[in-house]
């Protein structure tokens, strides 16, 4: 359970790495404010936002822009990375736990990335930055700040491709009844899955547009390492982003032959109705003019409605011929 300072207001944890030494050490939760400046070492710091405090927090300690600060204390759910003052922010795309699970949910994570300092800052629970906490309490093989933004970005990687597993597993099992003998037309589990796949896609695609694009930048305008970091992460991105791909295209196909199973269906349907106003059309003739309220009425005497009945199924009968011929039924 994450534990809110009372003396660093918002603050979820705080690492220190110390350069030569093989783990970081964590800055306790009741440490005085200036415990987080970043010496001969440097610092991750992780806020929640969900304290109103924080953003004077960070506009205490981390001596960044104000683009960064208002990165930082956003809650925006756009992908961003930019490069201001050789500080790299931005918002990432991650997924949303809670205390006893994981979920589908997106979620994202805001950060600031500088020579000395690593700031992040989420309103909810994620599943990747926990993992990273995770890997760095076992062993801390961060050297650099921007070390752990890529360390960031690669366990989201991770996460993804665990997602677009359990998303295919949860397809197959909705083709399997599509494509099955019984050929279900119905299947509710699908939109929110393409929803999933969807959204996904287009963030991946933002994120890896940006990494690019702050890539190419000179080497002078970014922290140290950051463009080495900007291509592995390109390359790690690219490689998800076609899995995913390729798990929206199943899904769009599924989509389409569940449209088309409906839609042969309700010819079906169609079909039927036309046959029987065929077949009813001609009989409700014949009882259209014996109902009419004129005088001399054939057959109005003796076995009138014998007659009438003899000659609506004669036009059944004929109707039935006709079609028939032409190749209806």
């Amino acid at each position: 359970m994450n534990l809110i300072s009372p003396d660093i207001p918002g603050l979820v944890w705080a690492y220190r790495f110390v350069p030569g030494e093989s783990r970081c050490r964590r800055i306790a939760a009741d440490s005085p404010v200036e415990s987080l400046e970043a010496g001969e070492d440097w610092v991750w710091l992780h806020l929640a936002l969900s304290d109103a405090r924080t953003p004077a927090l960070i506009e205490r300690i981390g001596n960044l822009p104000q683009e960064a600060i208002a990165t930082l204390t956003s809650h925006d759910t756009q992908a961003a990375i930019t490069v201001a003052d050789d500080v790299v922010h931005g918002t990432l795309v991650d997924f949303e736990r809670t205390f006893d699970a994981v979920t589908q949910t997106i979620g994202w994570l805001h950060f600031a990335v500088s020579d000395r300092m690593i700031i992040t800052t989420r309103l909810h629970p994620l599943r990747s930055v926990d993992r990273v906490k995770a890997a760095v309490e076992k062993s801390a093989r961060c050297r650099r700040p921007i070390d752990l933004f890529e360390m960031l970005v690669v366990e989201f990687q991770r996460t993804l491709i665990t997602l677009v597993l359990e998303l295919t597993e949860e397809l197959n099992v909705i083709e399997d009844h599509v494509y099955g003998e019984a050929g279900h037309s119905k299947q509710p589990g699908l939109a929110p899955l393409r929803r999933t796949v969807v959204r996904l896609h287009r963030h991946l695609r933002t994120v890896l547009a940006l990494l690019r694009r702050a890539g190419a930048l000179e080497e002078d305008e970014v922290p140290p390492g950051f463009i080495d970091v900007a291509e592995r992460l390109s390359d790690r991105l690219e490689a998800v982003d076609r899995d995913v791909f390729a798990l929206q295209e199943r899904a769009r196909l599924l989509h389409e032959e569940i449209d088309s199973k409906i839609s042969s269906e309700t010819n079906r349907h169609l079909y039927i109705l036309s046959l029987m106003t065929a077949f009813l059309l001609p009989p409700t003739l014949v009882t259209g003019f014996f109902g009419m309220n004129t005088g001399a009425l054939p057959f109005s005497e003796g076995s009138g409605t014998n007659f009438a009945g003899m000659l609506i199924a004669s036009s059944m009968g004929l109707a039935w011929i006709v079609l028939k011929r032409i190749g209806i039924i």
